[in-house]
C-alpha cells in the first residue's frame, strides 16, 4: 500500500486524557511506532507538542468527538498539517476494533491517505459562529423566560398582555415590579405606564385586576 505521509500521528482525544502515536514509515515499507499518554492540562498538550515536533511529525489526524477535541486543536493548530476526521467515516472503515488501538489505527490510516478531514474555518469564523450560535441561543433563552412569565400572569388573571403591546417593555417592567413589592392598587399601576400606553389608563386598570397571590410574587 501506498506511503502518504512517512512521519505521522494519530491522536485518541478523551475527556480526561489523550493518546498519541507517532508512526514512521521505513525502508522496505517496514513501520516503526511510538504511543504516549498525555492528561488534557494545557501544561501537558504543549508537552505533547514538543515531543511530536522532537519526532519530525509533519501531519496529525483526529476524531471528532464532542467538544473534546478543540482543545488540542487550538495547541496543535499553526505547528502541523492537522485533519479531524468524522468518528462515523472511521467507524465504516473495516479494522479490528479496541480503544487501546485507536490512536494507533489513526495514524495508519492517515499514513496511506485513507482518511478524509472535515471542513474546519479559520479561527475568525470560528468566533463567529460560536457568536451567532450564542447569539440564538440567548433570543431562544428570552423566548422562554416572556412565556413563563405570561403564564404567571394568566394564572394570577393579570392581562397585561391583552392592553399592551409588549408586556415586558418599560411601562410593563415597572408594573410588574411593583405588583412584586406588594402593590396592589390598580391605579397607582396603571399610572406607570409610559408613552403612547398611558393613552390605554382605562384598559389598563382593568386588566390589572386580578388575584395575584404570595405565590405569584415569588414566581
Amino acid at each position: 500500500m501506498e506511503i502518504v505521509y512517512r512521519c505521522c500521528c494519530g491522536i485518541d482525544v478523551h475527556k480526561e486524557s489523550v493518546t498519541a502515536c507517532v508512526l514512521w514509515a521505513e525502508d522496505g515499507q517496514q513501520r516503526r511506532e511510538q504511543k504516549r499518554k498525555f492528561s488534557t492540562f494545557t501544561r501537558d498538550l504543549l508537552a505533547m507538542a514538543d515531543w511530536l515536533r522532537d519526532c519530525g511529525v509533519t501531519h496529525i489526524v483526529m476524531e471528532s468527538t464532542g467538544v473534546y477535541w478543540k482543545p488540542v486543536w487550538h495547541i496543535l493548530e499553526g505547528q502541523f498539517q492537522l485533519l479531524l476526521v468524522n468518528a462515523q467515516h472511521v467507524k465504516a472503515i473495516p479494522r479490528r476494533k479496541t480503544d487501546r488501538r485507536d490512536s494507533a489505527w489513526l495514524a495508519q490510516l492517515l499514513q496511506h491517505g485513507l482518511v478524509r478531514g472535515s471542513f474546519i474555518p479559520p479561527e475568525p469564523i470560528r468566533e463567529l459562529r460560536d457568536l451567532t450560535r450564542y447569539r440564538v441561543t440567548l433570543a431562544q433563552e428570552c423566548n422562554r423566560i416572556a412565556n413563563r412569565i405570561q403564564k404567571v400572569l394568566e394564572d394570577a388573571n393579570l392581562k397585561l398582555a391583552s392592553v399592551a403591546t409588549d408586556p415586558l417593555g418599560a411601562s410593563g417592567r415597572a408594573m410588574l415590579k411593583a405588583i412584586i413589592l406588594g402593590e396592589s392598587d390598580v391605579t397607582k399601576l396603571a399610572e406607570m405606564a409610559r408613552g403612547l400606553l398611558r393613552r390605554k389608563i382605562p384598559q389598563l386598570q382593568l386588566a390589572l385586576e386580578g388575584k395575584v397571590t404570595s405565590h405569584h410574587r415569588f414566581l
